[in-house]
């Protein structure tokens, strides 16, 4: 039975707090990707709209420009997220249990297995596995 409650361990609530805000930070990739396709489908604009005057240089919406630096920063965050919990985890290739506030959620770094001989003089790789 106390096996089952090991999710509520207290020295685990720093990992648990890690991979609430890699979830958080996923989700807002993903939600940027979609603003980033969203804006490559929009109609074209016409020619009027394209020559119209614009006020002083950098004072106009560059929305693509924007959404690529913010993918790029959310990007470079949740990889930085990805490797903190992946230090965090106690264990490799196993599945450690956490509470993320729905009850056991499950967490853990796998690694990769290299396809090619070349890949295998390579340093290990993990892969970081949340299920909610």
């Amino acid at each position: 039975m106390a096996s089952n409650l090991d999710y509520l361990d207290p020295a685990l609530q720093p990992l648990a707090d890690k991979v609430q805000a890699y979830i958080q930070c996923e989700k807002q990739f993903q939600r940027a990707e979609v603003e980033a396709t969203d804006l490559t489908h929009q109609a074209p604009t016409t020619a009027a709209d394209a020559f119209e005057q614009r006020s002083a240089a950098g004072s106009y919406n560059q929305p693509h420009a924007e959404i690529q630096t913010k993918l790029s920063n959310l990007r470079h965050e949740l990889e930085h997220l990805r490797q903190e919990v992946i230090d965090l985890l106690p264990v490799r290739d196993e599945w450690v249990k956490v509470n993320l506030g729905y009850g056991p959620s499950r967490v853990g770094a796998f690694s990769i297995t290299p396809t090619t001989d070349d890949d295998r003089s390579a340093t290990a790789a993990y892969e970081l596995r949340v299920v909610v």
